[in-house]
Order: C-alpha cells, then sequence, then structure tokens
C-alpha cells in the first residue's frame, strides 16, 4: 500500500486542507521523510495577509512527525496515539516565506529522545537541497491516564 496522501490522512488527525503532507518518501524506526506541495496553494489555511510564513513549516515538521508515529505504529499492529506540540527549541527560518518556492518541500524528522508519553524530534523543512526551517520539538502524548 503507498503512503500518500490518502494513508496520511487516514492515520494522523489532520483532515482536509489542514493535512499539508502529500506522501511518505521513507521511513525507518527513529525518522521520517515527507514530500509536500500545499504551500503553494492559495488556499492553504496556515496563510495570513496573503503569504504562508516560514513559521508554518514547524506544523509541516509536526505532521511529519505524527506520521512517523503513524507508520511506527502501523507496524506493529496499534495505532499512534495523539501527540500534542509541547515545545520548540533552537528554531531557525532561513526564509521568510514558503509560498514563493516552486519547489515542493521535504520535510525530514529524527526521533532523538522519547517514552510512553513523550517524543523529542530534530526536523528540518527544505526544497531544493536548501534548508529553509529546522530545529527540535517536543511532543506530548494524550495517553489518556490522569494524574
Amino acid at each position: 500500500m503507498p503512503l500518500d496522501r490518502r494513508w496520511i490522512e487516514s492515520h494522523i488527525p489532520h483532515q482536509g486542507t489542514m493535512c499539508l503532507l502529500d506522501e511518505v518518501l521513507d521511513w525507518d524506526a527513529i525518522s521520517a521523510r515527507c514530500r509536500a506541495s500545499s504551500h503553494r496553494d492559495a488556499e492553504n489555511p496556515l496563510r495570513a495577509f496573503g503569504r504562508l510564513g516560514a513559521a508554518s513549516g514547524i506544523e509541516y515538521a509536526a505532521q511529519t512527525m505524527a506520521v512517523h508515529g503513524a507508520v511506527m505504529a502501523s507496524a506493529s499492529g496499534t495505532r499512534a496515539p495523539r501527540g500534542f506540540l509541547a515545545s520548540l527549541r533552537s528554531v531557525r527560518m532561513n526564509v521568510e516565506r514558503l509560498d514563493d518556492l516552486p519547489d515542493d518541500l521535504i520535510t525530514q524528522v529524527r526521533r532523538i529522545a522519547g517514552d510512553e508519553s513523550t517524543a523529542m524530534y530534530e526536523f528540518t523543512v527544505s526544497a531544493s537541497q536548501r534548508e529553509l526551517v529546522n530545529g527540535r520539538a517536543t511532543i506530548a502524548f494524550n495517553t489518556g491516564s490522569a494524574r
């Protein structure tokens, strides 16, 4: 089964135009890489004031983190818990906007730490082998347990 937009929408919480990714290019136990073309869409839900700012690259990366969790869960016959962006660190934006880039975005994430309640990822968003946005993110999972 191809890991295309249909697969992505059926495995992560983002639906319709809020699902920003087109396909999963590759993945393994600690990383995932996806392709997106939605940054050029005039109807992109993240656009503001007629443009898509570089900070939107964080959402592209976060959805790739969700995809990584989903492919890992699918491989083990389970469903990934819903995650929430808890923190960002060392984020660097090398462009002002994404919507004026003619090439597809490539998002890459690498899980560097985590357990059943959190995961920390390094991420990069690039186009034409040019790094646009990078940083680290911590994801907190809704595991259903109350404290």
